[in-house]
Parts: C-alpha cells; sequence; structure tokens
C-alpha cells in the first residue's frame, strides 16, 4: 500500500468513525448519560468480518468501512496499525495494546486457509477451536479471562453466562488497551470543587484538575440502519470463514468501553465481540493566552497521533454519573 492510499484509509477510517459516532449518539439519551465506544476496536472486527464475506454482505461491509476492497482492508490493518499495535513504546511513552480473537466450535469444518492466514497473520490473532455445544460456560469464561488479559484488567466482562449457547458457532473479538500519563502532569494540590453546567442549564459540584502550564489542548440494530444488514441475515454472506460453505451469519455484535482521566494521565480499555451462528523556519508567534474551562457537556477523542486512528470517543454530559 503506496502513501497516497495509506492516507486515503486513514482519512476513511476517521470519516467512518465519526458516522458511527452520530449514528450511536443519536440512538441514546444524552441528556442523561455520559458515553464512551472504541470506533477502532469495532472497525477492525468489521473488518474480520469482511476478510471472511463475499456477495451482497461483504459490498455492504466494504460500503460502510469505506473501503474498495477487503484486500485493501488487510492491507491497512497490517501495514499502519501493526505499529500501533506493538504494546507500548521503548521511549516509556503512551501504552497502546490490541488483540485479536477468533474462536470457532469444534464440529464446525475447519476455517479455510486463506481466512485463517488472514486472522492469524494479518491480524495476528489467536485462533481457537472450542466446545460452544457442551461447555458454553467455560467458553464463556475463557473469553471473559481473555477480554481481561488484554485491557489491563479494566474490562473484565464482555460475554454473560447467557450469552452463548448451542447455537452459538463463531465469535471473533477486539480487545484495545490505552494508558498514557499527561507530558505535564496535574497537581493534585489544585483540584478544586466548582460548578459543572448540566444540558437543562442547572449545575452540580464536581472536582476540577486545574493548571496554568501549557498543555495541548447495549446491543442495538445501529449497523442495519447504517447499510450493514446482510451479516445478519442468514444468507451465504459469510461463507469465506470455514470450509464447505457453511451458513454463518452475525446474531449480534457488543462492545464495552471504560475510561478514566485524573491528574497522572487517562487509562483505557475497550473490547467488540461479533457473535455468529447458523519551507525556512519563521519565528513562531507568542501563544494567545486562554481559559479552557471544561464546566459544560463535551465531546472528546483519544487519537493515535501517527496515523490519526479514533482509539476512544466519547461524551461526557455528567460527571458525577
Amino acid at each position: 500500500m503506496d502513501a497516497g492510499a495509506v492516507q486515503e484509509s486513514i482519512k476513511n477510517h476517521v470519516d467512518v468513525s465519526l458516522k458511527l459516532a452520530n449514528r450511536v449518539f443519536s440512538a441514546v439519551t444524552l441528556a442523561e448519560s455520559n458515553l464512551v465506544f472504541s470506533p477502532l476496536s469495532i472497525n477492525v472486527v468489521l473488518a474480520l468480518l469482511a476478510a471472511g464475506s463475499k456477495g451482497r454482505t461483504l459490498d455492504e461491509l466494504l460500503a460502510f468501512l469505506k473501503s474498495h476492497s477487503a484486500d485493501d482492508l488487510d492491507a491497512f490493518y497490517s501495514q499502519v496499525l501493526s505499529p500501533v499495535f506493538a504494546d507500548g513504546s521503548p521511549l516509556g511513552g503512551p501504552r497502546l495494546s490490541a488483540a485479536n480473537g477468533a474462536w470457532v466450535e469444534q464440529t464446525l469444518p475447519p476455517l479455510k486457509a486463506s481466512f485463517k492466514h488472514i486472522v492469524e497473520s494479518v491480524y495476528q490473532a489467536v485462533s481457537e477451536s472450542v466446545d460452544f455445544m457442551n461447555k458454553a460456560n467455560e467458553v464463556v469464561n475463557h473469553i471473559n479471562l481473555w477480554v481481561k488479559n488484554h485491557t489491563g484488567g479494566l474490562i473484565k466482562q464482555i460475554l454473560n453466562p447467557n450469552a452463548v449457547d448451542n447455537g452459538t458457532l463463531f465469535i471473533l473479538a477486539n480487545a484495545l488497551y490505552f494508558k498514557g500519563d499527561w507530558a505535564e502532569k496535574f497537581d493534585a494540590k489544585e483540584t478544586k470543587r466548582r460548578d459543572f453546567y448540566l444540558l437543562d442549564g442547572s449545575s452540580i459540584k464536581v472536582p476540577f484538575m486545574s493548571s496554568w502550564k501549557g498543555q495541548c489542548v447495549r446491543a442495538f440494530d445501529g449497523f442495519k440502519g447504517l447499510g450493514v444488514a446482510s451479516p445478519f441475515d442468514g444468507g451465504e454472506g459469510l461463507a469465506e470463514m470455514v470450509d464447505g460453505g457453511y451458513p454463518l451469519h452475525v446474531t449480534n455484535v457488543i462492545h464495552k468501553s471504560f475510561i478514566e482521566v485524573n491528574e497522572q494521565g487517562t487509562e483505557a480499555a475497550a473490547v467488540t465481540v461479533a457473535r455468529m451462528g447458523c519551507g525556512a523556519l519563521r519565528p513562531r508567534p507568542r501563544p494567545v493566552l486562554v481559559d479552557f474551562v471544561a464546566d459544560h457537556p463535551f465531546l472528546y477523542f483519544i487519537r493515535e497521533d501517527l496515523t490519526g486512528a479514533i482509539v476512544l470517543l466519547g461524551t461526557l454530559i455528567n460527571p458525577l454519573h
């Protein structure tokens, strides 16, 4: 993938992230809820689904992800995001790590060689054969432990015991973990209780971090509303995953995210699961001094600077929730 194609893929990833955010935010009551989710985690799982799709299902996934082909998606995540997934900086900078997993019912035909190669080589996913039919609870515990281990313990459960039954045949998952310190840490002694103004005009007292230093300043059918319906329809769109053209379809997509921001820095995690069944330097101008006071509801991002990938996106409506 040349530099021009990489830049186009990055732009498309950001566009898709904002489109998804608009859909997610419109599906909840913002006046009552803080919300955080990971567009990057969701997009990786959709790209994995695209790698095992064909026909209308593939067309819908590619259209939503704004990609020309499944090969382009695979090249993008391999070439651009693999360095991001290197789990930390040798210079001690922010830690951003990711893991992908695939769990397949042991009675299914084996994964197609081409799909298995993409899953394990391109997306560096663990691939396991499991007994959904007879040991569903054990498999749930196993996947939840995988989630806990790859999110720094911030997300301990993505699947409840009823989420997997003998109709479950295949699960794809992505887990993300981020931890970064402020370049200039906030002094905890400067944290004061001040007014935060809610959407209805009322106010509440909450702790505010302060600094005078320079700073760089539930499962739902949302995918169907975004033009991605065929993966859920039970046709033959996911026939490129296992041998024999087995008629897999997505039964639901589950996502969980967590974020904590304090005087030291930021720690965050996210998990997505797809369950399947049947020039010359110029003098720098003097900076304009402004007061940045986050005392009203706001939208925020955690973005990876090298690629521009949006790792987490959220809204803070009420700091006490």
